[in-house]
């Protein structure tokens, strides 16, 4: 149970808020900053399974490269024992899916509005060259006063890394999935472009467009269905706004935005009046394309006629002259000729039927996008498998050299592999909390780390001891260039007390805990303060004391129970006979501390206007009622609060 539990010295965990299939989220509190945080950490029995935990990394590494006001920020990332965490924003409010269930479908103008917020997010990721893979509202928070986070970057990729969509492996939501990912195919920008069509027609009707029975049945829906019209369900849409989701989901990934800016753009115009009655969107069939008819001059003959039956019949009937077959002869001939001509311009003429040679353009230095430019303007293919190398001088994510190397001669079509730099070779930094400090920074010296930053701050720790160090043990570093920042204990400091009144006993007892103190518990009764909540402290709020000291906290019992009070009821019961001299029947039933409704109380006749005494049996803070039938239609039913000290 990781409840309570602090992590690096420096993560409180209170409680959990969320979780998934890799990892489980929790609110924490950054005692250091003094702000609630949210920390995901990998789920325990993935701790071994060195794909996950590379894929847990490669979720901060993603989304800590993005600096967007639609994006969760990442504050922090580090392993402690078994525990891999990744530390960020706290987005108090709810995911995307769960504001669906609650409010949707929603107006179109909120719903523009919303995912306005969302492509801004992508289309940053995009900018950056990482595709997000696993668009949906579950992945989207939004906050009480509507503003978006584009969270959970599990499965994102950059755009110029080895894809991991494989043929019978494919990662992400198969309600959400573009067709080239069903087909297990490479997931582009235009396949996060698809799952914002799908989150937004989800926006507007608060459905899903495909559903089935199982994974593939809905995949398949992606592969060979079209996408449902919106409006079915939501006639209010515009047609623009339905365009949207028709351009962004079409089949064909050349039919949808060229880009998340294009999408965003439209997005922003859909209210615009010009554009409210818009034509449908819809691609062109092959036999609607334009297409050359070739001319008809007027030397063309008309095809010949057929026979008719007469002259059919005639010829039949004459006999058949016998001819000498020739035909075997004729196509042998042919066939002769064609390989004759074939080896004679293979020989004569090679470079009408073999590729050119080109040269391996020297691309050191370029981003890939040029690179791979390059590497086509001269003819060739860039391997989409590019390999991560150190290198001293050029900076990271671009190009160092070619396999071929530059200035190789090679068939023109030939794939050429790409090495990219990650940046100057790095060395693993090493683990020095809880040495001194004159140690620590002699082991990091001989490590070669020249930069090391030492600030001071109070800890229950011995004084001159480092408690925490950034980045943490095992971070891949620069030792030349990189700054490790250590912080150094000062030893225990005076405690100054907050005021703990309207504290659970759960949440001041926490707090004493945190901040080394004692608590002595004692406990009262109060008609103000709730139950379980602190009524007073001492020392007061604002002393300052020494860790280890006793605080006595008295916690609210609620008011004080009074005893049941008898409640006396005089009651009426008219007489109202069909005919003079009737008996009628009188059922009483009364809600108290000793009786149900459901129960009769008491049962009688009456032949005249009767008053009867009733008495009700009441707790504090609770009701009595009572109801009187006469020949079983209710003639008076009445609530009998609980009576005042001067009642």
């Amino acid at each position: 149970m990781l409840t309570g539990k602090r992590i690096s010295g420096r993560y409180h965990i209170l409680r959990p808020i969320g979780g998934g299939g890799m990892a489980n989220v929790f609110l924490a509190e950054d005692i250091i900053l003094e702000r609630e945080v949210a920390i995901k950490i990998l789920r325990f029995d993935f701790v071994n399974d060195i794909d996950f935990i590379r894929r847990f990394r490669r979720e901060a590494q993603s989304a800590s490269s993005l600096d967007h006001p639609n994006i969760v920020s990442i504050y922090d990332i580090g392993e402690e024992g078994d525990i891999y965490y990744i530390v960020m924003e706290y987005v108090e409010g709810m995911t995307l899916k769960e504001y669906i269930n609650a409010h949707g479908p929603l107006h179109p103008k909120e719903a523009l509005s919303v995912m306005e917020q969302i492509v801004s997010a992508i289309a940053h990721a995009h900018q950056n060259h990482i595709v997000h893979r696993d668009i949906k509202p579950h992945n989207i928070l939004i906050d009480h006063l509507g503003h978006i986070k584009v969270t959970d970057f599990g499965i994102a990729t950059a755009l110029t890394s080895t894809t991991i969509t494989h043929t019978n492996s494919v990662l992400g939501s198969v309600h959400y999935l573009s067709p080239e990912q069903a087909r297990g195919g490479l997931a582009t920008k235009k396949s996060d472009i698809y799952a914002l069509g799908i989150v937004l027609f989800e926006l507007l009707t608060g459905k899903i467009p495909f559903d089935g029975e199982s994974a593939v049945s809905i995949a398949l829906k992606h592969l060979q269905t079209e996408t449902p019209s919106a409006r079915k369900w939501n006639p209010s849409i515009p047609q623009s706004v339905e365009n949207i989701i028709l351009k962004a989901t079409a089949k064909d990934p050349f039919h949808r935005y060229e880009s998340a800016e294009d999408m965003e753009a439209d997005i922003r115009t859909a209210f615009d009046a010009g554009r409210l009655n818009e034509q449908k969107f819809s691609v062109q069939d092959d036999e609607e394309m334009t297409k050359a008819i070739p001319v008809i001059t007027d030397g063309a003959k008309a095809a010949p006629q057929a026979e008719t039956p007469g002259e059919t019949d005639d010829k039949e009937q004459q006999p058949a002259k016998k001819k000498k077959r020739k035909w075997p002869w004729v196509l042998l001939a042919v066939c002769f000729i064609f390989i004759m001509a074939a080896v004679l311009a293979v020989t004569v003429f090679p470079s009408l039927f073999m590729p050119k040679d080109v040269s391996v353009p020297d691309v050191r230095g370029m981003k890939y996008e040029k690179a791979e430019a390059l590497l086509e303007k001269n003819g060739l293919r860039a391997d989409p498998d590019i390999t991560d190398i150190e290198d001293e001088k050029i900076e990271e994510e671009l190009m160092v050299k070619t396999d071929p190397k530059a200035g190789s001669t090679v068939k023109e079509g030939s794939s050429v592999k790409l090495y990219k730099s990650i940046g100057k070779p790095k060395t693993q930094l090493i683990d020095v909390k809880g040495r001194q400090i004159g140690d620590a920074k002699k082991a990091l010296k001989e490590k070669g780390f020249k930069h090391v930053n030492v600030k001071e701050e109070n800890d229950d720790s011995e004084a001159g001891t480092v408690i925490d160090q950034n980045p943490s043990a095992g971070t891949d570093m620069v030792a030349s260039d990189d700054e490790v920042n250590l912080t150094v204990s000062l030893g225990p400091a005076d405690v100054t007390l907050r005021d703990l009144k309207t504290y659970s006993k759960e949440a001041a007892s926490g707090y004493l805990e945190d901040n080394g103190l004692q608590l002595v518990e004692k406990q009262a009764h109060s008609d103000d303060v709730p139950k379980g909540q602190v009524m007073k402290q001492e020392p007061s709020a604002g002393t300052a004391v020494k860790p280890g000291s006793n605080v006595e906290v008295t916690f609210s019992l609620g008011p004080e129970e009074k005893p049941a009070k008898t409640v006396k009821e005089k009651i009426s019961i008219p007489y109202e006979p069909e005919h003079e001299g009737d008996e009628l029947e009188v059922q009483i039933a009364i809600d108290d501390k000793d009786h149900s409704i459901s129960d009769t109380y008491d049962s009688f006749k009456i032949k005249e206007p009767t008053e009867k005494t009733i008495e009700l049996k009441i707790d504090q803070g609770q009701k009595g009622y009572y109801q009187v039938m006469v020949d079983h239609k209710v003639v008076s039913y009445k609530t009998i609060e609980y009576p005042k000290d001067n009642d």
